[in-house]
């Protein structure tokens, strides 16, 4: 099942607005959540990434460079935070992402042997890797355009949620729901992938989201901890099957009847599925999940000079291009600077 089903139960309470809603806000985008968005949508027709003369994937930076460059431009404040290291009962999350890549490999290579061209991106876009050298380079992309990045000792999620908790972003940018488990007090949405898009063979509208966490826990009538046990029960990223034969809306009603939870997960027989996972352990660690204390973000001037140095002589985008954008950025750059500045005297 997993958490994606949360959203049948929470639809009253998501709000489709408009990219300008953003406008002045500061967003803590989950990096890593991000860059998957890029290396799966920016492809070529035939499925294959953008690369560069030397067979280097460049899909994550060209997505990473104009996206942040056009959320600029609607004043909106990104902060990238990167993922750290991985709890250890993400193990087995890990390890079924990792087959259902080989599984999507081999179907691409069968189709692109057969010619079968309808499938090729589908099958493609399921094998995205994110290496650490493309994420060492994204970070090295974002220091050069002046957008802060931080680095999460575990899950960027989490760092994120923090983020918002103590002012220092307006919103969690993400498109998982984790973020309302680690208790950032809104989400936002689409930010990365708005336009249209194809979804189960049909044309849709993507449009940003926003979602409060007091919103959903008045609509369902749960505390945040009760949140946690549901989404324990559907699955999460360290159990990602849930509880087989518990279905959304029998999870959400014995986790509203519930009182005590070692009850309930004795109940769901949780370690007759999950033997070596303690779900207090993943429970803790959704409450108080391992993150660094910052005191400050700050965005500064493009270094326009690096920015050349990594996209055109590095990976030979065209410069005309990279050009325009640059001096788009420092623009975007010092309206947003100049409107947070007069907003001190409203």
């Amino acid at each position: 099942m997993g958490l994606a089903e949360l959203r049948e139960l929470i639809k009253p309470v998501i709000k489709e607005v408009d990219l300008r809603f953003f406008m002045g806000k500061r967003i803590a985008l989950d990096a890593f959540n991000t860059l998957y968005q890029f290396l799966t949508a920016i492809r070529q027709p035939d499925g294959t990434p953008l690369m560069d003369s030397k067979g280097r994937i460049t899909s994550h930076l060209s997505g990473l460079f104009y996206r942040t460059k056009n959320l600029l431009e609607y004043n909106v404040r990104p902060i990238y935070v990167f993922d750290g290291k991985y709890p250890g009962f993400k193990k087995k999350e890990i390890e079924l992402r990792e087959e259902i890549k080989k599984k999507m490999e081999d179907k691409y290579k069968k189709a692109l042997e057969m010619g079968i061209l309808t499938d090729l991106k589908k099958y493609a876009q399921g094998t995205a890797r994110l290496t650490p050298d493309m994420i060492m380079e994204a970070k090295e992309l974002l220091d050069a355009m002046g957008i802060p990045w931080i680095q999460a000792p575990s899950e960027g999620e989490a760092q994120a949620a923090y983020l918002v908790k103590v002012g220092l972003a307006d919103y969690t940018g993400s498109q998982d729901y984790d973020s309302l488990l680690f208790g950032s007090p809104r989400i936002a949405r689409n930010l990365a992938i708005t336009g249209k898009r194809k979804i189960r063979g049909r044309e849709v509208e993507i449009r940003p989201e926003i979602i409060e966490l007091k919103e959903i826990l008045n609509y369902l009538k749960l505390s945040h901890e009760k949140l946690i046990w549901l989404a324990l029960l559907i699955g999460t990223d360290y159990n990602p099957e849930g509880i087989p034969g518990i279905g959304l809306k029998t999870a959400y009603q014995l986790v509203k009847e519930a009182k005590d939870p070692e009850k309930l997960f004795k109940y769901v027989n949780w370690e007759k599925y999950y033997p070596d996972i303690n779900w207090k352990d993943i429970l803790d660690f959704f409450k108080n999940p391992p993150i660094v204390e910052i005191d400050d973000v700050k965005w500064r001037e493009p270094d326009e000079e690096k920015i050349f140095r990594i996209l055109v002589d590095r990976h030979n985008f065209n410069p005309d291009r990279v050009k325009r954008a640059v001096e788009e950025l420092k623009k975007a750059i010092k309206a947003g600077t100049q409107k947070s500045i007069l907003s001190f005297f409203k």
